[in-house]
């Protein structure tokens, strides 16, 4: 019955409402925060909502998203760019309403790609089967601008961290980068794995008073997953804990950040769709280049 109302809901919003889109950027300082574990698991739970879910994944080798799913993928976008294969070719649907598009060697490459390569990505994207309401970019931590161009055109960017120093510390390096390099001022911090909402919003806090006191970024607290031993596992075994163990409490918290996220104020692209956000997120690495060179030069 619960499957049938969330199928009911998102057909009936998508004959009577105007569509749009809303793209969020999972990032963090360093790996091993449990980022990857949480984008997948918000996708779950958004698409449970009745959203439709593409999730863009940035990462390679172990920790891509297709890994979380128990999914090989068959290729990159960068072989759709290349016209090598199609992007239903490359796309996977790992959940009802998630479709994950892996981007690794694709995202390295956005800002370099000729005309003819960037009509390949838009024509794939115009044939999406499906409409999308919401994009989530699981960004790469090892990107040499911080942020690759899809994460500097999401209207949000989610900055994950966990209790340890070092991740807190990597996760204010890697704002004050995005921030002053790439003029990115506005970060939302979601502390995952921490004993309680209080020690999350304690480091938020922290992170909120520095990055104010030396004009680095504006930030807003998105909240806090308490640690959850079921969590790591359910991953390893390639099942979102926000399905198979819904009343725990990290799910709960997953699930509560997900239908908060869908307040969050809308983007200018939000009513123009897929097409031009992508179109966006193409200017923005140009942007972003042009930028960088700037800087090398003063």
């Amino acid at each position: 019955m619960a499957d049938f109302r969330v199928d009911q809901a998102a057909g009936l919003r998508r004959l009577f409402a105007q569509r749009q889109l809303r793209v969020v950027t999972f990032a963090s300082g360093a790996p091993g925060v449990g980022k990857t574990t949480l984008a997948a698991n918000v996708a779950v739970a958004l698409a449970r909502q009745g959203e439709e879910v593409l999730i863009v994944d940035e990462n390679s080798g172990a920790r891509h998203m297709g890994g979380f799913f128990g999914v090989t993928p068959a290729g990159d976008l960068l072989q759709v760019v290349n016209r090598q294969l199609a992007l239903e070719e490359v796309l996977f649907s790992p959940a009802p309403g998630v479709r994950v598009l892996p981007a690794g060697r694709a995202a390295r490459q956005l800002t370099r790609l000729l005309p003819a390569q960037r009509r390949a990505m838009l024509e794939g994207i115009n044939r999406l089967a499906e409409p999308i309401d919401v994009i989530l970019v699981d960004s790469a931590p090892d990107h040499a601008r911080g942020f690759s161009p899809w994460g500097l055109a999401a209207g949000e960017a989610v900055m994950v961290v966990s209790g340890s120093g070092a991740s807190i510390t990597e996760a204010y390096a890697l704002i004050k980068k995005v921030s002053l390099v790439l003029d990115r001022r506005h970060f939302r911090i979601l502390a995952n794995r921490v004993k309680s909402a209080q020690d999350g919003l304690i480091i938020f806090n922290n992170l909120k008073k520095v990055a104010g006191e030396r004009g680095v970024a504006c930030l807003e607290y998105g909240g806090a997953v308490p640690a959850d031993a079921s969590l790591k596992r359910l991953g390893q075994f390639c099942q979102p804990i926000v399905e198979v163990l819904p009343e725990s409490s990290s799910a709960q918290a997953i699930r509560a950040f997900a239908a908060h996220m869908l307040t969050w104020p809308e983007a200018e692209y939000e009513h123009g769709g897929v097409e031009h956000f992508v179109e966006r997120m193409l200017h923005s690495g140009h942007a972003a280049d042009q930028r960088m060179a700037r800087l090398s030069l003063q």
